[in-house]
């Protein structure tokens, strides 16, 4: 069986989750917090990042969650996330890229350095300004989502595809850490209520981080 590697916090991992859910894909989590820097860890990851994919009865390690991702999307055949014509696939692709550097770099990434690792690793406050800059980010990505809803049936297109997956894994957290406001953004919130009601984002909805709950709205399907 496959081990991941991951924190409960971790957007990529949260990715990785959602796809080997939906693709029936069993797998052991192994908790990992990469700012501990375990050799053991580097050994499988010389990034030093999650998630890893580790199957030790076959001394197989992947590692990078859009590797690990379309390697999974090679080689299961149920359930494909990365469908369609040759455009279609380019166009999920894009949008996976969008989510995982651009939202990861505007809210998601801030919001974990300000709400959790200031709080539970270097012990220091958040700083006020940067987390209103990234509200303010927020609400520039959740508008072209909610353009995305507007004129789709899910993000990628016709089917539920890794956008959604990818996008989902990083609101997800942002929410976690209360940095959504979904005022003005009924399209993105009923799309993330879809995601967050099915089976394998149920999970993630009932894991915390230790020293950090989340806020009461957070695991509430229609929140």
């Amino acid at each position: 069986m496959w081990q991941l590697y991951q924190f409960p916090l971790c957007p990529f991992s949260r990715k990785l989750r959602l796809l080997m859910g939906e693709k029936n894909i069993a797998y052991e989590l192994v908790r990992e917090y990469p700012w501990e820097g375990r050799d053991e860890f580097w050994h499988l990851n010389p990034a030093g990042r999650t998630p890893v994919l580790h199957d030790p009865a076959r001394g197989v390690s992947l590692s990078d969650s859009q590797a690990i991702c379309e390697f999974l999307e090679e080689t299961v055949e149920r359930s494909p996330m990365v469908n369609g014509s040759a455009l279609q696939r380019a166009e999920i692709r894009r949008l996976v890229a969008l989510f995982d550097e651009n939202l990861y770099a505007d809210v998601t990434g801030p919001l974990l350095h300000e709400r959790m690792k200031k709080r539970l690793v270097l012990r220091q406050p958040p700083d006020s300004r940067m987390l209103r800059e990234t509200m303010k980010n927020a609400h520039a990505h959740l508008d072209y989502i909610d353009w995305l809803v507007d004129n789709r049936q899910w993000l990628g297109g016709a089917t539920l595809s890794l956008a959604d997956l990818a996008c989902a894994s990083q609101l997800s957290v942002a929410d976690y850490l209360g940095g959504i406001d979904w005022k003005g953004h009924d399209q993105t919130r009923h799309w993330y209520s879809v995601m967050k009601s099915r089976p394998s984002f149920r999970p993630l909805l009932s894991e915390k981080m230790e020293g950090l709950p989340p806020p009461p709205h957070y695991a509430l399907v229609d929140a």
